[in-house]
């Protein structure tokens, strides 16, 4: 059983570096679902880099006598190989590859689970103005439970779907067809938050006509500049409904 070390407390706050914080107006008149991801778009991603960089090392080490460094190069050699695979998100499978409890020791960092500014806001919003708003995350069902614990982003979503129920990550266009049987809607009157590209590219060959690229996903990183997409640097953006209905 793996002891909880004390963890020094971290301040998240949003660094002011930003490319573009101008209004972003949707053609909300034509988007009738909103399709959000999770971490690094509605919840800040310090949480999930602190943890595989620097938490899930420290304990692995300490569980398996192995320098730390070790560890951290060992675990991010194995997490490059199989990097945009359903495996590469799944608790279970890094539990098993680890020899640990990836949720417990998730735990023990909780209290670095933080909403992204504005998110409440929006969400509001979006039920006000009578849009979907699906939750669609890569993340197992195990992380999305523990993070909807701390924070109060659930009440304001319509559906939430983890990738694994489907067995495909977003990356692959399996997932997007799954997602159309199980829960169908127009991909033209659609709009996708998300902060990968590549999952914004599988989204975009798809067919969904809306969508927009965080560019500052953890509040501890700076930003950076989407290559194929409009960014979004708050949700403030685009809470502009009175504008464009």
């Amino acid at each position: 059983m793996l002891v909880a070390s004390p963890q020094p407390t971290i301040k998240v706050h949003y660094q002011k570096i930003c490319f573009n914080m101008s209004p972003i107006i949707p053609d909300w008149n034509n988007i009738d679902t909103v399709l959000l991801d999770m971490d690094g778009t509605l919840l800040d991603l310090h949480f999930d880099s602190f943890f595989w960089l620097h938490h899930l090392p420290k304990r692995y080490s300490e569980q398996h006598g192995v320098d730390v460094d070790e560890a951290r190069l060992d675990i991010r050699q194995r997490m490059a190989s199989i990097q945009g695979t359903l495996d590469w998100y799944c608790t279970d499978f890094w539990s098993g590859q680890l020899n640990v409890d990836i949720v417990e020791l998730k735990r023990e960092v909780l209290h670095l689970v933080g909403e992204r500014p504005q998110v409440l806001d929006f969400l509001k919003a979006l039920g006000n103005q009578g849009k979907q708003r699906i939750l669609i995350t890569n993340a197992h069902r195990d992380s999305v439970d523990i993070k909807f614990s701390v924070t109060t982003i659930e009440p304001h979503l319509d559906l939430v779907i983890s990738s694994h129920d489907y067995g495909y990550p977003k990356e692959n266009q399996l997932f997007w067809q799954q997602l159309q049987e199980n829960m169908p809607f127009d991909p033209a009157r659609t709009l996708f938050i998300d902060d990968s590209e590549p999952v914004l590219r599988s989204a975009e060959k798809y067919g969904i006509a809306h969508l927009l690229c965080i560019d500052q996903p953890d509040s501890q990183q700076q930003a950076r500049l989407s290559s194929g997409f409009q960014s979004l640097a708050d949700f403030q953006q685009i809470l502009n409904f009175k504008d464009s209905l």
